[in-house]
């Protein structure tokens, strides 16, 4: 299992309806995209992490393992705003407005990513997706999902216990090892993934599969308490931007 998928299965609000925590994370992502960076963003963001340390209870080296990959994605969107290709200065120069810009897409990005990560890490997947046929999702892919879902941890674990065998027979003490190794993991997994998926048809077939997987799902309610505290919240951090932002303009 991954660290994130852990974490929301144990999560203070594991038991939560997907809907309550969507209100909030998705809230604060949408607040993070339409909102002005300085303050609405940098807002958002503190809000997201006080949220997702406290209430959520999420563990912050946990978070941060987390939220390090998107903040890649985010630093490497923002570092081409500092550049301009053309131009008198020559073919590449340091763009005028290219700091504030880049500033303003690392925060909106970084904010925004941190409110998808605290719906991820309060919601696993196997209480969302099974949900989302009530909410008007054609079952098949519904379907589809689940078992990709599955299946991306057998696969995951395959890989790992491979390359622990390999690591034992030393594969990687050198370079050229570790290139064999590498080869010899693509295509030992290729093989397995494909046995496995033959094995859950099988399987799927010798128990009467009709073209819908039928899962447990946990009964939760919507909480109206809880939404519309999170709406109270979004719409605090609404109206304080609008007020840092008054004096400024």
């Amino acid at each position: 299992m991954l660290p994130i998928d852990a974490a929301a299965h144990s999560s203070r609000w594991r038991h939560r309806h997907p809907v309550d925590k969507a209100v909030l994370g998705l809230g604060l992502t949408l607040l993070a995209i339409s909102l002005p960076p300085w303050p609405g963003a940098a807002l958002v963001l503190v809000t997201a992490l006080a949220v997702l340390l406290g209430p959520a209870g999420v563990p912050g080296r946990r978070l941060w393992r987390a939220y390090r990959v998107p903040l890649g994605f985010c630093l490497t969107g923002a570092l081409p705003l500092l550049v301009r290709v053309g131009g008198p200065d020559g073919f590449v120069s340091w763009a005028a407005d290219g700091p504030p810009r880049a500033g303003e897409l690392l925060l909106r990005t970084s904010a925004a990513s941190l409110g998808v990560l605290l719906f991820a890490f309060t919601t696993p997947m196997s209480d969302l997706l099974p949900r989302l046929v009530r909410a008007g999702v054609p079952a098949p892919l519904v379907d589809v999902a689940l078992v990709t879902y599955r299946m991306s941890f057998l696969l995951l674990d395959s890989v790992r216990r491979i390359r622990q065998a390999q690591a034992a027979r030393l594969g990687h003490t050198t370079r050229a090892a570790a290139w064999r190794s590498l080869g010899g993991l693509g295509a030992t997994a290729f093989v397995r993934s494909f046995d496995r998926a033959a094995r859950l048809q099988n399987g799927l077939a010798g128990r009467g599969y009709d073209g819908t997987l039928r899962v447990l799902v946990p009964e939760a309610r919507v909480s109206v308490r809880f939404a519309a505290l999170s709406v109270a919240l979004l719409a605090a951090l609404a109206a304080l931007t609008l007020v840092l932002e008054r004096p400024l303009s």
